[in-house]
């Protein structure tokens, strides 16, 4: 197959955050210095991309910039792809919530279009944008190398519409900090081809 009608798309989860073990959407904090080291290893010795495209929240915003201006590869952001904001749950400790709230906790994780966070965006919205970005992503850079920078939730809703699976279920991919999942596209049909903590 000519490798000009593949597109390949690399999916990576920002690095550990400032602040400890929260609750985050919307909510802005930068990466710390062990989620800068995560990004770096998990990069390290790999430019292949034609393009990095990123969410605009610094912890993936800042680390993309650094790669873009080291490896001239050329940056752009999306809105789109920030994460999915948990409204009134944003910066919480998710002990403290599940010591307050465990059933709406629970109920969240096992079916969160149902139960939303109180204030939060609802998972048909969330849905809707990643989607659409998604869909623009691969019109652009068809035939490409791309490196998407996002978030946990973002990666999951893009890698549950490549396997197409319920929204009920996207919670069940574990995707760590700095875990990279690769998706091929070729003749318009996107398959996951791995998933792993690097690139080797």
């Amino acid at each position: 197959m000519d490798s000009s009608s593949v597109t390949t798309i690399d999916l990576i989860r920002h690095g550990e955050p400032e602040g400890g073990v929260l609750i985050r959407g919307w909510r802005d904090d930068p990466l710390s210095s062990r989620g800068w080291q995560q990004m770096r290893d998990a990069t390290a010795g790999h430019a292949p991309w034609d393009g990095i495209v990123a969410s605009p929240l610094k912890r993936c915003a800042e680390f993309a910039g650094e790669l873009s201006k080291k490896s001239g590869i050329p940056m752009t952001f999306e809105e789109r792809l920030m994460e999915i904001g948990f409204g009134e749950w944003e910066g919480c400790s998710p002990e403290v919530l599940y010591r307050e709230s465990p059933q709406r906790v629970s109920d969240f994780w096992n079916n969160p279009v149902e139960c939303p966070p109180p204030g939060g965006e609802s998972m048909l919205r969330f849905q809707q944008r990643v989607g659409s970005a998604w869909q623009e992503i691969q019109s652009k850079y068809a035939g490409q190398h791309l490196l998407i920078v996002a978030h946990g939730g973002v990666n999951r809703m893009i890698i549950g519409q490549v396997l197409q699976m319920p929204l009920t279920h996207l919670f069940r991919i574990e995707l760590p900090y700095a875990g990279i999942s690769r998706i091929r596209i070729e003749q318009g049909c996107p398959r996951l081809v791995f998933h792993c903590g690097s690139l080797d």
